[in-house]
């Protein structure tokens, strides 16, 4: 059986006193740095959810940006290109109408020297004329 006697009583004493030493220099400063170690990490995971988020958001902006720019270079595009398009009709026209002022140019002076060479011609052929007319007559 247990004999109670003041042994007993003393191991009792030292091991109620040890308890609250090492409780004092021990168990508080490590519950006191699990503790901080346990902030630490909850407020580094938060920190990174934190950032994950304004990551997300980030990419999410940037997307929408990139995809206002392409619809604005699109339309950018589609205008320059109907712009040029018209140019391009333009020039085309102007030069259908230098060309046909040209060619209407050219025929009417074509006209102008054929109606010359035949008058030249007819002038030359009255001359041809008599002088066949003088030769054969001569003969």
């Amino acid at each position: 059986m247990l004999e109670i006697n003041k042994w007993f009583f003393v191991l009792v004493l030292n091991f109620i006193a040890l308890l609250f030493i090492l409780n004092a220099i021990l168990f508080k400063p490590l519950l006191k740095i699990f503790k901080e170690r346990e902030d630490n990490v909850k407020g580094s995971l938060d920190a990174a959810k934190e950032l994950a988020n304004r990551r997300e958001e980030s990419i999410a902006l940037l997307n929408k940006e990139l995809t206002e720019a392409r619809n604005k270079a699109k339309e950018i595009f589609e205008f320059l290109k109907a712009e040029g398009l018209q140019a391009q009709k333009e020039v085309l026209s102007k030069a259908e109408a230098e060309a046909s002022q040209i060619l209407e140019k050219a025929k009417a002076d074509l006209k102008a020297e054929a109606e010359k060479a035949r008058k030249n011609l007819r002038a030359e052929v009255d001359k041809f004329s008599d002088e066949i007319v003088r030769k054969l007559v001569g003969v």
